[in-house]
Parts: C-alpha cells; structure tokens; sequence
C-alpha cells in the first residue's frame, strides 16, 4: 500500500485552554477547530494536529470512540536553512529544551514538551526521505 502522508495526528490532553495558549499562543500554530471541553484542533503545514479531551473523545456518539493516555510524541518539520530559527524561536519563547541530537548526514533535531508533557520534536527536512 502506498500512502502519501499521515495527515492528522492525535494527542490527548487534560486542558484545552493550556493546549490552546500552548500550541496557538507559543508555537504560532492556526486554530482551525474548536469544541469547548471536547476538542482543539490545529493546522500545522499540510497535517493536523487533533488535541482532544480524552474522556470526551472516548465517549464519541458520531464517530468511533478513541482514546489514549501516557506522554506520547511527534515530530514537527522545517526547512534546514530556518531549523536554528525556529530553535532560537522556540526558546524564546520561554520554553526549555530537553535535547539537541545529531543524526548524521547534516540532519539535526531537537526535542522540548507540551503542557500535558508530550514529547514534541523538530526535525529537518529530508530526514526521512527515501532514498
């Protein structure tokens, strides 16, 4: 099977107002859907980032419930040329790093948390492309 993408992706969190001021008021990311006490969902390039309230998600009536614990992680992409931007961007904004990692073959990333203590993860683009 081929896929182009994974499009949306979920997290699971205990506060929609500290996800929102988090991912929307520090990342810059585009608030694009919002359900009070169920819901914030956030455009991030081409993909989305679905942020629900857990037990709201696991009691779904129109779509299949779902649900989810623990500190999870993704990984956010940019353009190499701007990958020390956004770092120095991030820290800026008074959030802490946890780790800077070399993957070889010029490719960097690094890594910080949300409020929920989800790992989130920068990468540089083509890092995973195919060869």
């Amino acid at each position: 099977m081929e896929f182009t993408r994974i499009k949306e992706t979920c997290l699971y969190v205990s506060d929609l107002g500290q996800t929102k001021a988090f991912y929307q008021g520090r990342l810059g990311l585009e608030v694009i859907g919002e359900v009070a006490g169920r819901h914030v969902f956030f455009r991030a390039g081409a993909s989305v980032l679905l942020c629900f309230m857990a037990e709201a998600a696991k009691q779904a009536a129109k779509l299949p419930p779902h649900y989810g614990s623990g500190h999870l992680h993704l990984a956010f992409e940019v353009e190499k040329e701007v990958y020390q931007q956004r770092k120095e961007e991030i820290q800026q904004q008074g959030i802490v790093l946890e780790q800077e990692f070399d993957w070889g073959g010029g490719f960097l990333s690094f890594y910080f948390r949300d409020p929920d203590q989800h790992l989130l993860e920068v990468v540089m683009t083509g890092m995973w492309e195919r060869k």
